[in-house]
């Protein structure tokens, strides 16, 4: 859903004539109020609703940088390493704020839950940089753009779907509910590390064929 709600926007932007790195800073003020509020106000069902709404823009708003440099001609580097820290940030920070907000807020049975949240924050950094460094010894090597997209089906896609960033947004309309948003969160990082075990020995190979 990222992509064509940032294509509505990008237009949009455009025509109020941003720059892709205004766009990228936009997108990062939304995510990081949303992720202030996890971890400093109580649990609630506006909340949560709120708080997904602002991680959802933030993600949209991370779709449609991209397509505004496109629009305007093309990207740079600075713009392009500027969209990559952003990301990296938010991906450890949403996790993190999620075990202070459950700590403050939630009625825990046992403190071993901040070990869920915490573990998706290992989990999506390292999924991150391993994706990060793919793109990178790839493009290294002269492997074209489309080849290391690899190919995709709908089958994919949707056992694809428990470890997307928009679903993780999504999850959070259930945040005023600690007690399902609790397992939700569990079947989350599950799927997470469920991908990561099936998908890091399939990136290794395809380093050892450079």
């Amino acid at each position: 859903m990222n992509r064509p709600v940032g294509r509505i926007l990008a237009a949009a932007l455009n025509e109020l004539h941003l720059t892709p790195n205004q766009v990228s800073a936009i997108s990062a003020v939304f995510t990081a109020v949303g992720v202030v509020l996890l971890a400093t106000v109580p649990a609630s069902v506006w909340l949560g609703i709120v708080v997904w709404l602002l991680l959802a823009l933030g993600y949209a708003l991370d779709s449609a940088d991209g397509q505004v440099a496109r629009l305007r001609g093309g990207g740079s580097v600075a713009g392009e390493w500027l969209d990559h820290v952003i990301d990296a940030f938010k991906t450890v920070a949403l996790p993190l704020c999620v075990a202070i907000g459950w700590f403050r807020f939630f009625p825990l049975e046992h403190d071993a839950w901040l070990l869920v949240p915490l573990a998706l924050a290992i989990g999506t950094t390292g999924e991150f940089f391993a994706m990060i460094l793919n793109d990178l010894l790839r493009a290294r090597q002269g492997v074209p753009q489309a080849a290391q997209q690899g190919g995709s089906s709908l089958a994919r896609s949707l056992a694809g779907l428990p470890t997307d960033y928009g679903v993780q947004c999504l999850a959070f309309v259930l945040w005023g509910f600690p007690g399902i948003f609790v397992i939700v969160y569990l079947l989350l990082a599950v799927a997470k590390f469920g991908y990561l075990v099936l998908a890091l020995p399939t990136w290794f190979r395809r380093m050892k064929k450079l």
